[in-house]
């Protein structure tokens, strides 16, 4: 049995049932309720009722913590994303899901970098992705039948060393695990077209960031690619640069206003050498250490801001409250505020801030653990701003730790 609707075992349909009474507290702060929707989780666990809820309730916190509910409306990419990240989406394959193009070539993995921070990428894709969700669900009631995931153009054409830089692999792998974990099942195959002879080597450094289930849906293409997609594809919905006859209004035959090819960014959005902060401390974070700094926030809604660079690679952050008074109490027992992620800070300076909802002690703490061989060199500010018509305190630190 598929695990869907309409194809279910009947044990298939009893722990369907379980995962619905067990998450009842966190279905409202679903994007979708209905079967279909479920049943993704449970699939990508193997209809393991345990691993399915811890799945689900960590995404209904994603969503919070990144106000995806609010992304497409509230948030914009910085302009440079806007210009010079390359895809988007553009027509519908036969049974009327979502087509998105992903244009590799004309990417400039190091000038994004190096002119947006990692996290307004991961938000871009996060933005992207719930675009995606919510044509899927206009697709279902415009045709009358459940549509939950889209097809992937990958035009590899022009992929090149620039392409696997380490930081920007990295940064990818990051997006993927993202997509992994908050939208399964959301892919519905994968097309690689014109692929150059290095592109074993690019998938063999990401392939690991993918599940099984995902590496199979992934189809590279060979030099009959038009003719294949054709089956899968209208020729009316795709692009004519891509074999079809859609075009822009204005007769453009790559269909510029649905997609974008990027290109080179120039020198002017790089932020590294155009803005220079003054930081107040500085310090040297050995190999496989962790380096905490704890501030007291004296009132509720006070802002919590740290300014952050690294020199030579980047930097694990994240923010945590003390849920027991006085020392001794370990990361893990803290009260998370802020994930811990790895930051691109040698490339791009940080400026992270959070609205601490209660008073407490916070504690921000730069992670290297993960290093086995570089120590890393960190300069930050930190500033708690009081809340509206509060009078200004000033930031009392309790003391910096380092944890071999």
């Amino acid at each position: 049995m598929s695990g869907r609707v309409g194809d279910l075992s009947p044990k298939q349909a009893e722990i369907l049932t379980q995962f619905r009474e067990r998450i009842q507290d966190i279905l409202p702060n679903l994007p979708a309720q209905h079967d279909h929707y479920l049943l993704r989780w449970l699939r990508a666990r193997s209809f393991n009722i345990q691993k399915a809820e811890a799945m689900i309730r960590k995404h209904v916190e994603f969503r919070r913590q990144l106000k995806v509910d609010t992304i497409i409306t509230d948030w914009e990419p910085p302009e440079v994303i806007q210009k010079y990240v390359s895809g988007g989406m553009c027509g519908y394959d036969r049974e009327g899901s979502p087509i998105w193009y992903d244009v590799i070539g004309p990417l400039d993995p190091k000038g994004l970098l190096l002119s947006a921070t990692k996290q307004d990428f991961l938000k871009t894709k996060i933005r992207h992705t719930e675009m995606l969700r919510r044509e899927c669900q206009r697709q279902s009631e415009k045709l009358g039948k459940n549509i939950e995931a889209i097809t992937l153009i990958y035009d590899c054409e022009g992929l090149g060393l620039k392409h696997i830089w380490k930081p920007a692999i990295e940064t990818y792998g990051e997006i993927l695990t993202m997509f992994e974990e908050n939208y399964p099942e959301g892919l519905k195959r994968v097309f690689l077209i014109k692929a150059p002879k290095m592109f074993p080597m690019a998938y063999n450094l990401i392939k690991h960031f993918l599940c099984e289930e995902t590496r199979r849906k992934i189809i590279v293409l060979g030099s009959n690619w038009q003719e294949v997609l054709h089956k899968h594809i209208d020729p009316e919905q795709l692009p004519v640069v891509y074999g079809g006859t859609l075009t822009d209004p204005d007769g453009d035959p790559r269909c510029r206003t649905m997609i974008k090819y990027g290109g080179t960014v120039p020198k002017s959005y790089y932020v590294q050498d155009s803005v220079k902060v003054q930081y107040d401390n500085s310090v040297t974070i050995s190999r496989g250490s962790v380096f905490q700094l704890e501030c007291d926030v004296k009132a509720p809604s006070s802002l919590l801001r740290c300014q952050f660079a690294s020199d030579g690679a980047d930097i694990g952050f994240g923010v945590y409250r003390r849920t027991k008074e006085g020392g001794g109490q370990k990361v893990a027992e803290m009260l998370q505020v802020l994930p811990s992620e790895r930051y691109n800070a040698h490339l791009v300076p940080e400026d992270n801030c959070l609205t601490c909802p209660e008073p407490g002690v916070y504690v921000l703490c730069f992670d290297n653990s993960y290093s086995i061989l570089q120590s890393k060199r960190v300069s930050y500010k930190v500033e708690v701003l009081p809340p509206p018509d509060t009078q200004m305190q000033s930031p009392h630190s309790r003391g910096d730790r380092r944890l071999q």
